[in-house]
């Protein structure tokens, strides 16, 4: 029995001790400068590296125009180009008044990257109907729509926040970026699936077959494991205050958050995805019109 309570203050020690290490981090303007400037390099690089692959395919094949790989990796360019420089100035966009500015900067690139993830998504739904015959007019409509609306409601909860700044508008905003993402989530899950067993039940055997299984598999697997931690940390936040990730003292919390639902999918994805378009007129290779 001694023994046991001489354990607790060991085992007190060390719980404060971690409470410590995480506090001292959290509330070192050091490191908060140091985490903030590594999102920011390392968003940079992934942006420089989507940049790269869209001259590349650009130069490869001019004469198609604006092509959904070449939209997707300019978004990708977009995107990760705006949150480095906003990490980049972490201090001037954390500390912004009124508080809707702040949150305005950080959820567009949010959902500037469900727009350029979700256009894999109706690439995919297009090969799925042509490849059963069904048809594909509807869908770019179904996607603007989707995306239109999305905005719509965004727009309008940040000029709410803006006119009134409270908890609860700010709580209905955390909720909507979770529904988005969990259809993000579900998107992927849907036609990233069925286009996986589509390519599996395909009759004939070849390497171009299994590399374009692999893709869609890996690239599913990627996108919709990253939009369900991104609805389910978003909603912990919008529920608990100790894991929000607009404030500048939970850098930790922000690097693990920013690393595991943009940064690491948006690289592997581009990594995957880096194969150049053929030369010639491919029906898997479509201009946007």
């Amino acid at each position: 029995m001694a023994r046991m309570l001489l354990s607790f203050p060991a085992i007190d020690g060390v719980g404060g001790l971690s409470s410590n290490w995480w506090d001292e981090i959290n509330e070192s303007v050091k490191w908060q400068d140091g985490i903030f400037f590594t999102l920011c390099a390392a968003y940079a690089l992934v942006s420089i590296v989507a940049l790269i692959q869209l001259i590349r395919i650009e130069m490869r094949v001019p004469e198609y125009g604006w092509t959904t790989q070449k939209v997707f990796h300019l978004m990708n360019f977009i995107v990760n180009g705006v949150r480095a420089f906003l990490f980049g100035f972490h201090k001037q966009v954390f500390l912004l008044h009124p508080k809707a500015l702040t949150v305005v900067l950080l959820d567009l690139p949010g959902l500037l990257f469900f727009s350029t993830y979700s256009l894999l998504v109706l690439f995919w739904a297009e090969i799925y109907h042509q490849a059963r015959s069904l048809p594909t007019d509807k869908l770019r409509i179904f996607y603007a729509s989707i995306n239109s609306a999305i905005y719509f409601i965004q727009v309008c909860i940040w000029v709410y926040l803006w006119i009134d700044d409270n908890s609860v508008v700010e709580f209905v905003g955390k909720i909507f970026i979770a529904v988005v993402s969990f259809i993000a989530a579900l998107g992927f899950l849907l036609y990233g699936g069925r286009l996986f067993f589509m390519l599996r039940r395909f009759p004939i055997e070849s390497k171009g077959r299994r590399k374009k299984l692999h893709e869609v598999g890996s690239v599913t697997a990627i996108c919709f494991t990253c939009f369900l931690i991104r609805c389910f940390v978003v909603v912990l936040s919008a529920f608990d205050l100790d894991a929000s990730l607009d404030v500048l003292d939970h850098p930790i919390l922000n690097i693990i958050y920013y690393t595991l639902v943009e940064i690491l999918p948006s690289a592997l994805v581009l990594y995957i995805l880096r194969k150049l378009p053929p030369k010639r007129i491919s029906a898997q290779y479509h201009p946007i019109r």
